[in-house]
């Protein structure tokens, strides 16, 4: 069975408490290798405001994953996103050659720096 290399970027309602944000990301983890795939890395955000109101909320708890999987598993896992009521929206994508050369190249720490930052702008960095 063939599998790809995709990112998936999810939101959860941040009005549930802790424990059942930790429960809906823990089920989409689940739901991932279950499925068969090999999770890379996961990066939750945390709560982050939304600069435009989505559903009814101003804010939302962020999680980001890496992962390879089957072609199969990704229809069904945004098919039960899609009925869950407490994620807000999610984003999926597939990598191609590019994208996975960029994504080595930032694991490695050595992407190339395209625009330098002017005098103005690191100084206010600094």
């Amino acid at each position: 069975m063939k599998k790809n290399y995709y990112e998936l970027t999810f939101i959860v309602n941040a009005v549930l408490d802790e424990e059942q944000i930790k429960a809906s990301v823990q089920k989409y983890k689940d739901f991932i290798t279950n499925g068969g795939a090999e999770i890379e890395e996961i990066d939750e955000w945390g709560i982050q405001r939304f600069t435009y109101e989505m559903d009814g909320k101003n804010s939302g708890y962020y999680v980001n994953a890496f992962f390879t999987a089957p072609v199969d598993l990704i229809a069904k896992m945004e098919r039960q996103m899609l009925i869950d009521d407490n994620i807000l929206r999610f984003l999926t994508l597939k990598y191609d050659n590019k994208m996975l050369h960029h994504r080595d190249l930032q694991k490695k720490g050595k992407l190339p720096v395209v625009f330098e930052p002017r005098e103005k702008e690191a100084a206010e960095e600094s």
